[in-house]
């Protein structure tokens, strides 16, 4: 194929990079994203910029970091001052179409893409043509709290599906021959659990192991964790039936995503657009699962931060299969999108391309929003991660000898050294404690603002 390849990606919300098979993952089943990762490059520590819906995909979108565009919370909408993948691409010749959940907020339903295919909530699927019923047996599940599991029709579940047959419809449909940039957003796997019916039976509860640090008492966290379960109501671990039911129901939503996926995929190979497209898939940040008490994500632990990122070039099979396990950013696929295209680097954008060679880099994300209880900031430089507070402790952790954060090695007179270095490493990306006053004054502001 002559010229820049479509694109397509592919967001899903709230799937930790470790939930899938192709992750290493013994029980989730992910066989049409596995299969997606053996045709593609596998990053195996891709971060998000922010463990929060709002926040990760603005700065994704945007590719800047979140206190570049003021996006604090999940109470903010995109600028017009800071153009998104719709408008870096046009000029290359894209035409770039939106198609389900994107979640930035606002009456812009396009946020700088030429067209959408099925709207962002569900509520508002009628303007496609697709609305979603409301029968007796709908499942409304719980938006704040895992442990009420279902199993039932649910609007994620039929957004989902109205979003992949709207991006088949469009795959077939398509008749013109400037490349496009298709983006395809999806609900799952993010809470409430409330589980398909032809789907309740594929994992078996009790066969779930419960995971790491699950009953972990407040008292023994660091204060800005305990200020987040407690924000939460997870004062108080959930029993350990119940975390083994929320656990399998997150995984069945996973493989339900993954049978959408699966679905997408099969229509680029039937309509021949395989070979000139490239696909790339990852999620807005992961989810906590039970994992040092905590559920859904708002922290830097890396079932939170750490998301899935696949990218799959079906012009080459030049590095099918490849795992890099250099750190990268979901800041990072806004460069990528332009390499693509054929654009040369823009100096504004602090990320950079995932197509060639990649030298380490620090990897940096924040958090501002619900249940902190002062700006967080991390910043993953080698095998260390810094989680910086702003007029807190800091935590430290070893990536490699300690993979599941069990160790803060931040009071360890040992690793002072190390502390040092990244806190520079830090400072020279933000100055913590200017944005986090920034972050509150904005956020008062808006409290004000709605309150009159």
């Amino acid at each position: 194929m002559d010229g820049p390849p479509n694109i397509v990606v592919i967001l899903s919300d709230e799937h930790a990079a470790d939930a899938a098979g192709f992750a290493g993952h013994p029980q989730v089943r992910t066989p049409q994203l596995d299969r997606l990762s053996r045709s593609g490059v596998t990053f195996d520590n891709a971060y998000c910029t922010s463990p929060m819906c709002v926040p990760s995909r603005l700065s994704m979108l945007t590719g800047r970091y979140v206190h570049r565009i003021g996006a604090w919370d999940n109470e903010v909408s995109p600028s017009p001052e800071f153009p998104t993948w719709g408008d870096h691409l046009r000029p290359a010749g894209y035409r770039s179409v939106l198609d389900g959940r994107t979640h930035v907020n606002g009456d812009d339903r396009l946020v700088g893409f030429d067209g959408r295919l099925v709207d962002d909530h569900p509520d508002w699927l009628a303007s496609s043509g697709r609305p979603v019923p409301r029968t007796a047996d709908w499942q409304r599940g719980s938006n704040s709290h895992v442990s009420e599991v279902a199993v039932g029709p649910h609007h994620h579940t039929d957004s989902d599906r109205a979003t992949t047959r709207a991006a088949v419809d469009f795959l077939q449909g398509r008749q013109r021959a400037a490349p496009f940039l298709l983006y395809v957003g999806y609900m799952h796997p993010h809470f409430p659990f409330v589980v398909p019916p032809d789907y309740a039976d594929l994992y078996d509860a009790d066969q779930v192991p419960l995971p790491t640090g699950w009953d972990t008492p407040v008292r023994m966290q660091h204060p800005v964790i305990a200020q987040l379960r407690h924000s939460f109501r997870n004062d108080e671990p959930l029993a350990a039936d119940q975390v083994r039911a929320a656990t399998a129901a997150y995984w069945a939503l996973i493989t339900h995503l993954d049978d959408q996926i699966g679905l997408l995929l099969a229509a680029l190979e039937n309509t021949g657009l395989t070979d000139a497209t490239v696909v790339i898939y990852t999620s807005d940040h992961g989810e906590m699962a039970g994992r040092h008490g905590i559920w859904q994500k708002q922290c830097f632990y890396e079932p939170a931060v750490r998301v899935p990122m696949i990218i799959r070039d079906g012009r080459s099979p030049d590095g099918a299969g490849r795992r890099e396990s250099t750190p990268v950013s979901t800041v990072d696929l806004l460069p990528t999108l332009r390499d693509l295209a054929g654009l040369p680097g823009d100096p504004e954008l602090p990320g950079r391309s995932l197509l060639g060679p990649l030298s380490p880099v620090p990897v940096f994300a924040e958090y501002h929003a619900q249940g902190q209880l002062t700006g967080g900031f991390m910043l993953r430089s080698g095998c260390y991660k810094l989680c910086a507070y702003a007029g807190r402790s800091p935590q430290l952790f070893d990536l490699v000898d300690d993979p599941e954060e069990l160790t803060d090695l931040a009071g360890d007179a040992a690793y002072a050294e190390v502390l040092d270095r990244l806190q520079t490493e830090l400072a020279m990306i933000i100055d913590i404690d200017e944005v986090d006053r920034r972050a509150r004054a904005d956020q008062a502001e808006r409290t004000v603002v709605a309150r009159r």
